[in-house]
């Protein structure tokens, strides 16, 4: 069950009008390229990933997740379609969560310290690239879940996508720790019922992740407060759970000014999903 939070939605802000225009460039749904065979689905599925080890059932029905949390203004303009019809799925329960700009995760701040020391989240299997550690708990690449040892919730929340299948949440651009790529979780609800008291029922469609290219990441490294992190930073070609695949692998296309990322960066991607489907990525 999803319950609302006592925090009502707050406008998109500063980014909304980047926003808006996120999917202008996007082919209408139910419309297939001249080279697509009827055979072929009309969008590419997106990748599904682990859970990882801390997700929390959401308990805050919102879009602005940040909080009091620093760092540069992110606005995430979302879309939620059928793969095969490439229908938008509307009334959706959409969550996302990522950890801080020092690499912490609410609901487990005893469990990532940050900066380099102490433990860091679990979620990359064992043998990356960057030699992550295993305490705290098996996260690893099944998607193992651990238990909240706070009551944080900041950059945590769930919405429901439009008529149009979109969704947008105002948040900060994610930091990193020690053997994952910047990213952002989410999973697609569908089949449930808004109530009152936000979301019940139904099941998850999709469990996925969002990742960042290379240029804005070493772009917000130099921005404080990530750079006065000290922790040692997986690439996105090295990380064990990013495919490689691009936009279907969650890749977001980003909008920001390059001289001056501070500024704000919104992030746009259309997940193609399977609504009959149940992927809650634990598998």
């Amino acid at each position: 069950m999803v319950v609302a939070g006592a925090g009502a939605a707050v406008a998109v802000g500063a980014g909304g009008a980047l926003a808006a225009g996120a999917f202008a460039g996007e082919a209408k749904p139910g419309k297939a390229t001249a080279s697509a065979s009827s055979s072929e689905v009309c969008y590419k599925l997106t990748s599904e990933t682990t859970e990882g080890p801390y997700y929390i059932d959401a308990d805050k029905i919102r879009q602005d997740i940040t909080e009091d949390k620093e760092g540069i203004p992110l606005t995430l303009a979302l879309k939620v379609i059928d793969s095969e019809t490439c229908r938008p799925i509307a009334n959706a329960a959409v969550d996302v969560w990522h950890c801080d700009a020092l690499g912490i995760y609410s609901g487990y701040e005893s469990l990532s310290t940050g900066g380099g020391g102490g433990s860091a989240p679990t979620d990359a299997p064992s043998g990356s690239p960057t030699g992550s550690p295993t305490a705290g708990g098996g996260g690893g690449g099944g998607g193992g879940h651990e238990e909240p040892t706070d009551d944080e919730r900041y950059l945590r929340g769930t919405w429901k996508t439009d008529k149009q299948g979109r969704v947008t949440f105002r948040t900060i651009f994610p930091g990193w720790y020690r053997g994952r790529t910047v990213h952002i979780h989410t999973k697609v609800h569908v089949d449930g019922e808004w109530t009152d008291a936000g979301y019940e029922g139904g099941h998850t469609c999709h469990t996925g992740q969002f990742f960042f290219d290379e240029e804005s990441v070493l772009a917000s490294a130099a921005v404080a407060p990530y750079s006065t992190s000290t922790t040692e930073r997986t690439t996105l070609t090295e990380d064990t759970i990013y495919d490689q695949s691009g936009i279907q692998g969650g890749l977001l296309k980003l909008k920001y000014d390059k001289k001056n990322i501070a500024k704000g960066v919104v992030g746009s991607l259309t997940m193609g999903v399977e609504p009959d489907a149940t992927h809650d990525g634990t598998g």
